[in-house]
């Protein structure tokens, strides 16, 4: 991808946070509140460059935590005017990225989770159970089979 004509667009994006984002760390204080243990900014094995936000590797589990912006949220796209060809491009590939991601993952075995920041916390939290326990997890088993009984 060409660098971005605007120094400003250049600031923004050296600028952003690639790990522990307020939605991020809010996940994972409320996942470590419950018991849970997991690896935090794991590469992704076979592919350089590339991270997992919080990885459960005993189960093969990796979630990332994606702002609106920056992976075109379907909810909450928003395509700056200035400079809106290049903006298009950028978003269309990270989401390229993102889902090759999940397809090396599915490869290997592993479970991709896509988590957006708009989501609550609780409802972040839920999904990851709830994959967790499909992958046959024991704390997430516990969880989910008291989230039945209520």
């Amino acid at each position: 991808m060409p660098a971005p004509r605007d120094a400003n667009i250049q600031k923004v994006m050296t600028a952003q946070r690639n790990r522990d984002t307020a939605p991020e760390l809010a996940l994972r204080r409320a996942l470590h509140a419950l018991g849970f243990r997991y690896r935090v900014d794991l590469p992704i094995p076979g592919m350089p460059r590339r991270r997992a936000d919080v990885t459960f590797t005993r189960w093969r589990t990796a979630v990332f935590v994606q702002g609106c912006f920056w992976h075109a949220c379907p909810t909450h796209q928003h395509a700056p005017k200035h400079n809106s060809d290049w903006w298009r491009r950028k978003f269309d590939t990270n989401v390229r990225r993102d889902e090759e991601t999940d397809a090396h993952l599915v490869l290997l075995g592993w479970l991709p989770l896509r988590i957006w920041e708009h989501e609550s916390v609780d409802g972040a939290v839920r999904r990851v159970t709830a994959a967790l326990a499909t992958r046959g997890h024991p704390l997430a088993l516990r969880l989910d089979a008291r989230d039945v009984d209520t």
